[in-house]
C-alpha cells in the first residue's frame, strides 16, 4: 500500500490544520494540528465522536466555517492553490462545482417550497452554464443514476413527496451536478433507516467507481465505514490519533480509543452488552495535558497526564498516537480487550471487509 501510495496522485493534502473558535469562556481549540493526504479514486473515512473536529475540518476545506472561526495554522493544498487563504470568489467556483458535499439530513439540505427538478437544474446552470433544456436533459439522467425510478414524473414534484432514501438520492444528484473529483460526504447516512442507510453507502461507492472520485466520508460510527473505506483517521479531541488502511483499523488497532468505538459498534454476532465509553470528551476551552483521551482511558499510564504522544510508526501505512506503543510501555504486555479480539477474529472469519 505505502509503495502505491506514492505512485497515486494526491489531490488534496491538509498539513497542521488548526482551527479555533472564539467563545465566550475563551478561545475553543477545535483542530489541534492535523494532517493527512487524499489520493485520486479512494475513500478516506474521517471516524470520531461529535466534538472531535472532524465537521470542522471539512468546513475548513470547503471555506464554510462560522464567522467566529480561526485558522490559527496549517494549509490546505488543492490544485495548487492553498485554501486557507483564497478568497471567496475562488472558493464559488471550487465548492459545489470540483468539490461536491452531500449533507447529513436532506430534508434540510432541499428547498421545500421548489420542485426537485429546478433544485438539480439551478446547480446545473449555475455551476456548468447550462442552458435551461440541456440542464433539464442532465437531470434526468442524474436523477437516474442515482435509482430514482420514474425521473420525468419525479422531476416536477416537491420534497415531502419522496422518502428520506430518495430525498437523499436527490441530495446525490446534487453533489454530482457539478461533475466534481472530491465528493465529501458529511454523516450522510445517520437520519435513515439501516436497510435504506444500506442502499445509499452501495450507491455512493457505486458512484465513486464509475466516476474515480475521491472521497473523504465523515462518521462516528466505524460500523458505516467497513466496506466503504479504502483507509481510515480516527479523532478525538482535535487531533487524529489513529490512522491506517481499513484492514489494519478494523483488524490490528492500536490506539485504546480505536479499541473503544469498535468495542461499541454492534454486530450480527454480539451476545453480550456492548460496551460504553466512559466518561465524556474534554472541554477544548482548556485541552488537557498530555493525551486527551487519558481520563477516559482504562490503559492510561502516568505519562498519559504528562506529555502527549507522538504519532508511533506501526507499519509504512499504520500509526497511532499512543504510548502503549513505546518499546518501554510494550514490554509490559498490554493489549486490546479479550472481548474485541474474539470479534476481531469473528469479523476476519466472516470476510467483514470484503464488501
Amino acid at each position: 500500500m505505502a509503495a502505491e501510495n506514492m505512485n497515486r496522485e494526491v489531490v488534496l493534502s491538509v498539513k497542521d490544520l488548526k482551527v479555533n473558535f472564539r467563545a465566550y469562556g475563551g478561545l475553543v481549540q477545535a483542530v489541534r494540528g492535523i494532517s493527512f493526504d487524499l489520493y485520486r479514486g479512494e475513500t478516506l473515512a474521517i471516524v470520531g465522536e461529535s466534538g472531535s473536529g472532524k465537521s470542522v475540518s471539512i468546513k475548513a476545506i470547503l471555506g464554510i466555517l462560522a464567522n467566529n472561526a480561526i485558522i490559527a495554522d496549517g494549509s490546505i493544498m488543492y490544485d495548487g492553490m492553498d485554501l486557507t487563504k483564497v478568497k471567496e470568489d475562488t472558493f464559488h467556483e471550487i465548492r459545489g462545482n470540483r468539490i461536491g458535499l452531500i449533507f447529513q439530513d436532506p430534508l434540510s439540505a432541499l428547498n421545500p417550497i421548489m420542485k426537485i427538478g429546478n433544485q438539480i437544474t439551478e446547480s446545473l446552470r449555475l455551476n456548468r452554464k447550462m442552458k435551461k433544456d440541456e440542464a433539464k436533459k442532465v437531470a434526468l439522467e442524474l436523477m437516474k443514476s442515482v435509482g430514482i425510478p420514474e425521473p420525468e414524473k419525479r422531476f416536477e414534484q416537491y420534497p415531502f413527496q419522496f422518502s428520506g432514501g430518495m430525498r437523499q438520492r436527490i441530495v446525490i444528484a446534487i453533489a454530482l451536478a457539478g461533475d466534481p473529483e472530491i465528493l465529501i460526504c458529511d454523516e450522510p447516512t445517520t437520519a435513515l433507516d439501516v436497510t435504506v442507510q444500506a442502499k445509499i453507502l452501495e450507491l455512493i461507492n457505486q458512484i465513486k467507481k464509475e466516476r474515480n472520485l475521491s472521497v473523504i466520508f465523515i462518521t462516528h460510527d466505524l460500523g458505516v465505514v467497513a466496506n466503504m473505506a479504502d483507509r481510515v483517521n480516527v479523532m478525538y479531541a482535535g487531533k487524529v490519533v489513529e490512522t491506517g488502511t481499513a484492514e489494519e483499523i478494523f483488524f490490528e488497532p492500536a490506539h485504546p480509543y480505536t479499541w473503544a468505538l469498535l468495542s461499541s459498534m454492534p454486530d450480527l454476532h454480539t451476545k453480550d452488552r456492548l460496551d460504553a465509553i466512559p466518561g465524556t470528551p474534554p472541554n477544548m476551552i482548556y485541552p488537557p495535558k498530555g493525551d486527551a483521551f487519558a481520563a477516559r482511558n482504562a490503559y492510561a499510564m502516568k505519562i498519559d497526564y504528562e506529555m502527549d504522544p507522538p504519532m508511533f510508526k506501526i507499519t509504512d501505512t499504520h500509526a497511532a498516537a499512543t504510548w502503549l506503543l513505546h518499546p518501554k510501555a510494550a514490554a509490559n504486555g498490554i493489549e486490546m480487550p479479550a472481548g474485541l479480539k474474539a470479534r476481531i477474529e469473528r469479523m476476519k472469519r466472516s470476510g467483514a471487509l470484503n464488501g
